[in-house]
């Protein structure tokens, strides 16, 4: 293999959807940190001039979309070790007001390129001799603790799936070495969500927005912790709690 591969040193290989949006562009940068190779995908992924970087473009509602970005990661770096499942689409409705495409473009991407993504990495693992991965899913702490003054059925329909089949796939991989966790999330401060708005930062018990670096943080030690999984992380300053 050529020198801008990794899988001939050993060197573990990170796929990062939605890795253009603050929250996804932050966490590439930290699995570079920690010495991965990383592929990042996006609908319109620019080219990085890291070559440990692989950037692809792909929509998560178009079904062969996470058999495109596996099999980019396996003909670049010849493994897949990690998968974070960042991408996400967020829209705040009344239940009533949401339309047939609003559900298509939120399942499709919260669910469909979850599971597309998913499925094909860890067929990618398990190929690899010894086995072995980690798959981390993104979610809302609005699942565990809703809001009235926050309408978001979809998101509740689509995250609370996603938290469901983290515990279903931590059980059924665990013999293969294989983790599965999640992340559950408070209001983040990104460019959705700029300023931290008094109503804002009221939502979480420790009075203030989620930064970026917190969901780092929260990925980072999932990541490295090796006898964890099946978790439901909450990272959200409180509001799973119920305050």
């Amino acid at each position: 293999m050529n020198e801008t591969t990794g899988a001939g040193t050993g060197q573990k290989v990170a796929i990062i959807t939605g890795a253009t949006g603050g929250i996804g562009s932050a966490i590439v940068g930290a699995y570079r940190e920690l010495g991965y190779a990383v592929v990042a995908t996006s609908r319109e992924m620019p080219g990085s001039e890291d070559p440990q970087v692989l950037a692809v473009n792909a929509d998560l509602v178009e079904p062969d979309a996470g058999e495109r970005i596996v099999g980019a990661a396996m003909d670049r770096f010849g493994r897949v070790d990690s998968v974070v499942n960042s991408a996400g689409v967020y829209i705040g409705k009344a239940f009533t007001d949401y339309t047939d495409r609003d559900f298509d473009l939120i399942v499709g991407v919260n669910l469909r390129g979850f599971f597309n993504v998913s499925r094909s990495a860890v067929g990618a693992m398990l190929s690899r001799d010894g086995g072995g991965g980690h798959l981390v899913n993104i979610s809302t702490s609005l699942v565990d603790h809703p809001n009235a003054r926050v309408p978001c059925a979809l998101a509740s329909l689509t995250k609370g799936g996603l938290n469901a089949v983290t515990r279903e796939l931590a059980i059924e991989y665990a013999a293969r070495g294989i983790r599965v966790n999640c992340v559950s999330l408070g209001v983040v401060r990104t460019p959705m969500n700029p300023e931290a708005t008094p109503e804002l930062a009221a939502r979480h018990p420790l009075g203030r927005m989620e930064e970026v670096d917190d969901v780092v943080q929260a990925i980072r030690y999932l990541e490295q912790a090796s006898f964890v999984t099946g978790e439901i992380l909450h990272v959200d300053g409180g509001q799973s709690a119920g305050g």
